[in-house]
């Protein structure tokens, strides 16, 4: 191996090995900045992953890097700073490239000193756009899962005792029944008899809705096109509003068609529609019911094969929930109403309808900006020969 040349360009020469390393580096943006924060040097690595060459970065000022927000921060000088009194500076953080796109940086300042002065520093930088879209991901699906296994959790104690309270009300109704064949004279035993069959008409409906919410109603899924499913349902929809409440439909014409129980699917959506308009009032607002297709993974398995949806959303704006509040949503008779003013159980029945349907629902919502829920129902694929809109074919 020969150490030298007489050119002096073999690899002998320290400082040409290093520029040499320098200038083989991609995977990392390296430069040098002057003690204001001018760069003075470029390596390939920088420009591939900021889009800058060095003639067009060369002599600019390092925090053109960072976001606008960033910058009013004074995150820049902040780095430079903590470099030179600490030694070394490290963060994570978005930047931004040449074109104007984000990307998330990992960032490593080391301060330069000569003869005890400080002469500049030294910024290396990575893309760590993957790993922090992976880890972002991951987390995402840990608190899905977590949620999910908690409803779940909740869901077979609700079940169990849904079907306790459903044998205790079939007693209760059949004892009013039989009071009411040996007192069909008395106005006063007769009114009480009523006044007790509706308070027991209630408690069925709240056992149908713990039911479904815990995956043990029976449904009587049927083929439909999810928007016609929608239309016929519409007025009732409009009525639930109220006068202050505008209601519109956004109906895709790409919603694929599903398979599912139809009075369920409509108690589902007037329960969100209910939901908006309460959360609006006395205001008033707008209430839309959009539909579409979309191809995705659930949320508690991102990493598994995609799949068709038809999502029906029922959005609204009105003021919107915190974010301990969104997480608490589903669970049954959990409720930021009044006493009396709701059983806390509309949401879990959308819930529940969902994951009986074979799909999920994505509740988004923030405080003042309105709220969005999302029913995800598996797409069927459609077939010339396959009955539509709830007609069943001869079999």
């Amino acid at each position: 191996m020969v150490l030298g040349d007489p050119s002096g360009r073999g690899l002998d020469d320290e400082a040409r090995q290093f520029a040499l390393l320098i200038g083989s580096v991609t995977d990392y943006a390296i430069y040098m900045l002057d003690p204001n924060g001018v760069i003075r040097s470029w390596n390939p690595g920088g420009e591939r992953i900021k889009g800058y060459t060095d003639r067009e970065i060369v002599g600019q000022h390092f925090s053109r890097f960072y976001t606008p927000e960033d910058i009013v921060r004074g995150e820049p000088q902040r780095g430079l700073e903590s470099a030179r009194t600490l030694g070394k500076f490290e963060a994570e953080g978005w930047r931004l490239r040449k074109d104007g796109t984000r990307f998330r940086a990992s960032v490593v300042i080391d301060p330069i000193w000569q003869d005890g002065e400080l002469i500049g520093f030294a910024k290396v930088t990575r893309d760590v756009t993957e790993r922090y879209e992976a880890a972002m991901r991951l987390q995402a699906a840990q608190k899905a899962l977590a949620q999910s296994q908690k409803l779940e959790a909740i869901g077979k104690l609700t079940l169990g005792l849904a079907h306790d309270f459903n044998n205790l009300l079939t007693v209760i109704v059949n004892s009013l029944d039989l009071i009411g064949l040996k007192n069909t004279q008395d106005p006063r035993t007769l009114e009480w008899i009523e006044a007790a069959q509706r308070a027991a008409d209630r408690g069925t409906l709240l056992t149908r809705q713990l039911l479904t919410f815990a995956r043990g109603q029976n449904l009587a899924p049927e083929p439909y096109d999810i928007n016609e499913l929608l239309a016929r349902s519409a007025e009732l929809y409009r009525r639930a509003c109220g006068a202050s409440i505008q209601f519109r439909f956004d109906l895709g014409d790409d919603a694929p068609p599903v398979e599912v129980d139809a009075a369920q699917f409509e108690a589902a959506v007037l329960n969100l529609v209910a939901n908006s308009r309460d959360s609006m009032m006395p205001a008033g607002g707008t209430i839309t019911v959009r539909t579409r297709r979309v191809r995705c993974a659930r949320p508690e398995t991102p990493d598994e094969a995609d799949h068709d949806y038809a999502v029906v959303e029922v959005v609204d704006d009105g003021s919107g929930m915190s974010a301990e509040i969104v997480e608490r949503a589903a669970e049954p008779f959990f409720t930021t109403k009044e006493v009396g003013k709701g059983s806390g159980l509309g949401l879990s029945q959308v819930f529940g309808f969902a994951a009986q349907s074979g799909g999920f629902v994505i509740l988004q919502s923030e405080p003042g900006q309105g709220t969005r829920v999302g029913i995800h129902l598996p797409a069927k694929p459609a077939r010339e020969d396959a009955p539509a809109n709830g007609e069943r074919g001869d079999v």
